[in-house]
């Protein structure tokens, strides 16, 4: 799996709206609001650097309000915490 990290700039009255939008694109799980100098914070998940392309590119950037992104991509991962808890939901 790989997982990228997407800052977002995006037009201040549209950020809820834009948001929305980008959280539910295929491939991007999770979507926060952030304080600094980027407005949202988006995790895309896939399974080739390809698909990267693909949800980036081709449909995060489109998304109307975006004005800029950064991408990210995570090497590697250091703490399982959050997706154990998530995968073991149900499991009883």
């Amino acid at each position: 799996m790989i997982t990228a990290i997407v800052f977002v700039k995006a037009d201040v009255a549209r950020i809820p709206e834009v948001a929305e939008e980008i959280a539910a694109l295929d491939g991007v799980s999770e979507v926060y609001s952030v304080t600094g100098q980027i407005d949202l914070i988006a995790l895309v998940r896939v399974r080739q650097h390809e698909d990267v392309a693909s949800v980036v590119a081709d449909r995060l950037n489109k998304v109307d309000g975006v004005s800029e992104t950064e991408t990210h991509i995570a090497f590697r991962a250091y703490s399982t915490h959050d997706l154990d808890a998530a995968f073991s939901l149900g499991g009883d």
